[in-house]
């Protein structure tokens, strides 16, 4: 079906995106799934590209055009060329916008130049080893201290830890025994900063070349001019970017699925089986043809979902719609995908292995399948 999200300005950018994955990420792809990580020069390369701050306002080296259709742009063309980003989805989806939008004027001259030329990569540091989806729950405290806070605690699964520049920490600052949600801060951390350290990086099962790690405070003494926002209102913010985190989950969701339907289109018409192309058997058909039709209802609802965003309608109810849908479509084409390729489909050496193996995940961060039903069932007062 014809696609009408994105304009002249989209397409231009698609086109400097492509040329660009292509001749420094896409062939580097294998080298950096073996080591875990993506080098942080090829971050800056991006940089210099203007890929990473399109958001940001030209005054501090960036754009100045806060739209996600460009992020957006830029995941669909990694997916096509099988291009790792490692923690550039991050960067761009989930972190940047707590800058744009709680940086003090000085904060913003500090780190907002460095965001934008991939001199300055972020992350965000939510979950805890005992605390996932409950941001409620978090036990990493931060005690004022007059111009500091004293951070103690530790974190897991922060997607991007081992390359962070800045760390937005989310930290308990008081306790309410009638909310657990109030008192919650946001505090940026900075790479050197003593008492800062970082663990292993974690061995996943897929995104292989995302680096993904524990982080640990020890009486870190954290300037209150790198609190971002107001004191006690991270729940607040944190819940009003999750939109944004669950459709960046779902782009990831729908460009993979449309990677796995291609390549395995590709194999079938190549593979011979049975004295002949395994593509003319009518199962074969008639799995790709599911494949398709499902592919085609995430991405057109992806697509709403990114018109409603822009135009300031999208809530939390609908962005757990996009994310529980996407995430599952792809689940279930990846799956028919590898079962497609037979054997081969269990080896590495092929695009739709890494496919199937970065598919689970999806389902799980950014608030779990379960999560998002629960978030629905609330809106029809269930």
């Amino acid at each position: 079906m014809r696609r009408s999200l994105f304009e002249q300005d989209h397409e231009d950018f698609r086109g400097l995106v492509h040329s660009f994955l292509e001749k420094e990420f896409a062939p580097n792809a294998a080298a950096w799934t073996a080591a875990g990580l993506i080098p942080k020069n090829a971050y800056r390369r991006a940089g210099e590209q203007g890929l990473l701050g399109t958001a940001v306002p030209v005054e501090h080296g960036g754009g100045g055009v806060d739209d996600i259709r460009f992020p957006y742009v830029l995941m669909e063309e990694a997916a096509k060329l099988g291009a790792p980003l490692g923690g550039i989805p991050v960067h761009l989806f989930v972190t940047t916008p707590y800058y744009l939008s709680l940086c003090t004027p000085e904060q913003a001259a500090r780190w907002l130049p460095g965001i934008a030329s991939g001199a300055l990569m972020t992350s965000i540091a939510m979950s805890e080893p005992g605390t996932g989806s409950d941001l409620a729950g978090i036990q990493t405290t931060a005690v004022r201290d007059g111009d500091h806070y004293i951070l103690n605690g530790a974190k897991t699964f922060i997607t991007g830890g081992i390359n962070a520049d800045l760390v937005i920490v989310v930290a308990r600052t008081s306790a309410d025994p009638e909310n657990r949600r109030h008192g919650l801060t946001l505090l940026v951390v900075e790479d050197a900063m003593p008492g800062f350290t970082r663990g292993r990086k974690l061995e996943k099962l897929g995104f292989r070349a995302t680096d993904t790690a524990e982080l640990f405070f020890d009486e870190v003494r954290v300037p209150v001019a790198n609190r971002l926002g107001e004191e006690g209102r991270a729940f607040e913010y944190l819940t009003s970017n999750l939109g944004v985190e669950r459709l960046q989950i779902a782009v990831a969701a729908v460009t993979q699925a449309r990677a796995a339907i291609d390549t395995t289109i590709e194999y079938v018409r190549n593979r011979e089986v049975f004295g002949g192309k395994l593509s003319r058997f009518q199962n074969t058909k008639f799995v790709l043809a599911e494949c398709e039709t499902e592919f085609e209802a995430a991405q057109v609802l992806l697509d709403r979902g990114i018109e409603e965003l822009l135009a300031g309608r999208l809530d939390a109810a609908d962005a757990a719609k996009i994310k529980l849908f996407c995430t599952e479509v792809q689940g279930r084409v990846v799956d028919r995908c590898v079962q497609l390729h037979g054997g081969y489909g269990y080896m590495l050496e092929y695009d739709i292995t890494r496919l199937y193996a970065d598919a689970r995940v999806t389902r799980i961060y950014g608030g779990s399948s379960e999560i998002m039903k629960l978030i629905i069932a609330k809106s029809l007062a269930l």
